[in-house]
């Protein structure tokens, strides 16, 4: 039998904007808020820490304004291990900035991120180093919707077909609907996501993009050329598509003080699973301990659990697996 496709081993470049947030404190809503808690949220520099946390070598490559905020982002990034040294400085544009305003119906986030330095990355940031030595390229479906160029270097990225390119592509569709034209996002995200060697999508995020009764392998036979799709069913399951088939995963119970981040948090740890040479069940199982890292925390990026914790969690049987009630980082 033919060994499942995987990554070759290699370090990873993640490529996307990475922002200033602002958010209430305690969590109420923007317009009482009595005080602001300032972080860090950005997609793939969210993955890009997790898979440093997991000891992947990786880095993150974007631009920041040369002012605090933009200081700030690359020290948050760069403290878990990620390589930000390629990371461009522009002295004439900001870096940007988003702000919750948290709900009984969710959090909603206004982005203040036009013309923000990293809104004009474009094809040539894939010419040089560190995606020249990468083995993985991490991109989302973030970039294409904040400009023409930012499109373009994805579109660039994904040009080849799976295979020929000098590094395999993994790509979260992350659909953001506030940042694309009404009727836009549906084909173009598509186009992208199918053209990966690894996707990633939310089953309601599919549902809201291609259709409202799409299953998990309703969404496989929308995307059929990845060689690894995975379809996450939030707190249900999340299910991995290769040429061999497909294996589910049910997603442990968890305790849950913010869902942002999450998503990202599951695919670094997926990813970290792929990398590393697991069976596509431990990788699926990595990307839900993962997630619940920053599931149980406020903000993007919370602590994994140690090594003989997560090794104990990886080796349970199915039905103990099944049965998780919470799966709790370490201290």
């Amino acid at each position: 039998m033919t060994a499942p496709w995987r990554p070759a081993p290699g370090p990873v470049v993640c490529v996307g904007e990475t922002m200033a947030a602002l958010a209430p404190d305690p969590p109420g809503p923007l317009l009482t808020a009595p005080r602001l808690r300032l972080s860090v949220a950005g997609a793939e520099s969210n993955v890009a820490m997790y898979l440093a946390d997991h000891g992947i070598p990786v880095a993150w490559l974007s631009a920041l304004g040369d002012d605090p905020l933009g200081h700030r982002v690359r020290g948050t990034v760069a403290a878990p291990g990620v390589d930000v040294s390629y990371v461009r400085t522009d002295p004439h544009r900001p870096t940007g900035l988003l702000v919750k305003d948290p709900g009984p119906a969710g959090t909603r986030v206004h982005y203040y991120r036009r013309g923000s330095a990293a809104s004009v990355l474009g094809p040539d940031l894939l010419d040089g180093p560190p995606v020249r030595e990468a083995a993985l390229l991490h991109l989302t479906g973030i970039t294409p919707a904040l400009s023409a160029s930012c499109r373009d270097l994805v579109a660039r990225a994904l040009t080849d077909e799976p295979g020929t390119r000098p590094y395999a592509v993994s790509f979260d569709v992350n659909h953001r609907a506030a940042l694309w034209p009404d009727g836009v996002a549906p084909a173009v995200l598509r186009d992208l996501a199918d053209r990966a060697d690894i996707a990633f999508v939310g089953l309601d995020e599919a549902q809201a993009l291609w259709g409202e009764h799409l299953t998990a392998r309703a969404v496989r036979e929308r995307l059929p050329h990845p060689r690894v799709l995975v379809v996450k069913d939030g707190a249900n399951a999340a299910t991995a598509f290769t040429g061999e088939g497909a294996v589910t995963v049910p997603t442990p119970r968890t305790t849950v003080v913010e869902a942002v981040g999450a998503g990202d948090a599951f695919a670094a740890g997926f990813l970290a699973g792929l990398l590393r040479g697991a069976t596509m069940t431990d990788a699926l199982r990595l990307g839900h301990i993962t997630a619940a890292s920053a599931l149980q925390v406020t903000g993007d990026h919370g602590p994994l659990p140690g090594p003989r914790e997560t090794q104990a969690l990886l080796a349970l049987s199915t039905r103990e697996w099944a049965r998780r009630a919470v799966v709790q980082p370490s201290a």
